[in-house]
C-alpha cells in the first residue's frame, strides 16, 4: 500500500501519459552516433549552467570552463561595469588558448585587469575588446575594433550563471527555466557561501549518473553499508517512495520526506553523527533562513527531506530540508565518459561545531557519490554488450523516463529543423 497519496490516475507515471509505461531503451547511452547528435541538438542549443556569481566576487574576477560537449573553453568574467560576461577562450591572432596556467586543458580562475595571450602578448580588456597588438604596424589593415574576443550568450538567474552556445538562443533564460524553476526565486542562495566542491571523471554516459540521482529507489540497497545495521534493515524493509513528482517542460522534480536523526534510536546512528550532530542530511541545527519560496516542499512534508530539481540537460539543484543546498553537473566528454561535479553550499559557520557539522555532511555526500559512480561504470559496461535492448522502470523511476524521452525529442526537433533548412 502506498505511503503517500498518488495522482487520480493511480501512479505518477500514468499522471504523465505521454511517458508511457513500457520498458525503455538505453541505446542513447551506448551509441556514439547519438552522442554526436546530442552535442549539436542539445548542448549547443540549451542554456547551460557554468557556475555562480560567488566565483567572481570582484571586478576582474574570472574563471574558465572546459565544455567538451561543444568542443570549446570559455572565460566567465566580472567586468569593470560589474556585468557578468562570457567569451570563447581563444586569442584572435593565431588561435592560442587565451587563459590557462601550467596545463592548457585544466580550468583556472583568478583576478586580473586584462587578459594577455601567452604566445604574442595580444591584450584584451574585461569587456573582450582588443586593446594591444605587439608590433601592430607589421599587420595589414588591422582594425582592433573588429578583433575582440568572441562572446558567448550569458545570463544570470538568482546568482546562477548560464551560457548558451547558439548563434541566437531560441528562448530567453527565464522562458527556458519556466515557472517550476523560477518559482524558486527568493531562496537565500547568496547566504550560502561556505562551499565544498568535488569532481570525478566517470566512465559512464552522462545520463546514467543523472538517472541515479533522480530516483531514490536504489538508496536502501546500494547505500546500505553507509548506515548502521538497524537503520539499513529498517530502510530496506520500508523501501522508498516519494510523496511528489513534477514534470514541466524539459525539467523535473522529485520531493521526499525526511527524518529527524536526533530522534531515532541511538542504534540507528553512527557515533560520529552524535559527536558532530550532523550527517548526510546536514547539520542537525537548522539555520534560520527566513521564509522559503512556495515552490519548495510541494507535498508539505513534515519532516521534509529534500527537493531535487533536474534542469535539462545536465544540471541539478538539490535543496535539503535542513537548510542548505547542493548542485550536480554532468559534463559529457564522450558517449561513455563524463565529468561529474558536486558542490555543496552552507551558510557561513558561526562556531567550530557548525563547521565540523558541515564537514561531516560534505564527507558523507562524497562517500555516497563514490558508491553511485562505481556502480554506474559497471552499468555502462554491461549496457554496451546490448544483450538486452529494453529495461523495466517502476513508478519511482518516472524521471528517468522523462530525461531519455526529452533527449530524444530535442534530437528529433533539431533534425526536423535541419531538414527544413536544406
Amino acid at each position: 500500500m502506498a505511503r503517500f497519496p498518488k495522482p487520480p490516475e493511480g501512479s505518477w507515471t500514468e499522471h504523465y501519459p505521454e511517458l508511457g509505461t513500457a520498458p525503455v531503451s538505453y541505446e542513447d547511452s551506448v551509441n556514439p552516433e547519438i552522442y554526436e547528435l546530442e552535442r549539436t541538438a542539445i548542448f549547443k542549443r540549451a542554456w547551460l549552467n557554468v557556475g555562480r556569481v560567488e566565483q567572481i566576487p570582484r571586478k576582474g574576477s574570472y574563471f574558465t570552463k572546459e565544455v567538451a560537449a561543444v568542443n570549446t573553453s570559455i572565460i566567465v568574467v566580472r567586468t569593470r561595469g560589474d556585468e557578468v560576461k562570457a567569451f570563447h577562450n581563444v586569442c584572435r591572432h593565431r588561435g592560442n588558448k587565451l587563459v590557462w596556467d601550467d596545463m592548457p586543458q585544466e580550468e583556472t580562475s583568478g583576478t586580473c585587469r586584462q587578459f594577455t595571450c601567452k604566445y604574442h602578448a595580444w591584450r584584451y580588456n574585461l569587456d573582450g575588446d582588443l586593446t594591444f597588438v605587439q608590433q601592430e604596424g607589421e599587420f595589414f589593415d588591422l582594425d582592433r575594433s573588429r578583433y575582440g574576443l568572441v562572446p558567448v550568450h550569458c545570463e544570470v538567474w538568482e546568482g546562477f550563471i548560464f551560457v548558451n552556445f547558439a548563434k541566437e538562443p531560441e528562448q530567453s533564460l527565464t522562458d527556458f527555466l519556466g515557472p517550476m524553476i523560477t518559482d524558486l526565486a527568493g531562496y537565500p542562495f547568496d547566504k550560502m557561501t561556505s562551499r565544498w566542491h568535488y569532481r570525478s571523471e566517470v566512465k559512464a554516459n552522462w545520463k546514467l549518473y543523472m538517472d541515479a540521482f533522480q530516483e531514490f529507489y536504489h538508496a536502501p540497497v546500494l547505500h546500505a553499508n553507509q548506515t548502521p545495521t538497524a537503520f539499513s534493515k529498517a530502510a530496506a524493509e520500508a523501501g522508498f517512495e516519494a510523496p511528489h513528482y513534477r514534470i514541466q517542460g524539459p525539467h523535473r522534480l522529485v520531493s521526499t520526506s525526511g527524518i529527524r536523526a536526533w530522534e531515532l534510536d541511538a542504534s540507528m546512528r553512527k557515533p560520529i553523527e552524535d559527536i558532530c550532530q550532523s550527517g548526510l542530511f546536514g547539520p542537525w541545527e537548522k539555520p534560520d533562513l527566513g521564509p522559503m519560496p512556495t515552490g519548495l516542499n510541494p507535498a508539505r512534508c513534515d519532516p521534509w527531506g529534500l527537493d531535487s530539481f533536474q534542469l535539462f540537460p545536465n544540471f541539478t539543484i538539490l535543496f535539503w530540508g535542513q537548510g542548505w543546498y547542493l548542485t550536480y553537473h554532468y559534463w559529457p566528454t564522450s558517449y561513455n565518459t563524463h565529468i561529474f561535479e558536486g558542490t555543496l553550499y552552507f551558510p557561513q559557520a558561526r562556531t567550530p561545531r557548525e563547521r565540523v557539522g558541515q564537514e561531516l555532511a560534505a564527507a558523507s555526500f562524497k562517500e555516497y557519490g563514490l558508491q553511485d559512480a562505481n556502480t554506474l561504470e559497471a552499468t555502462q559496461s554491461m549496457l554496451e554488450t546490448r544483450i538486452l535492448d529494453k529495461y523495466l522502470l517502476c513508478d519511482q523511476e518516472i524521471l528517468i523516463r522523462h530525461l531519455h524521452k526529452e533527449t530524444a525529442e530535442w534530437i528529433a526537433d533539431y533534425q526536423r529543423t535541419a531538414e527544413k533548412a536544406v
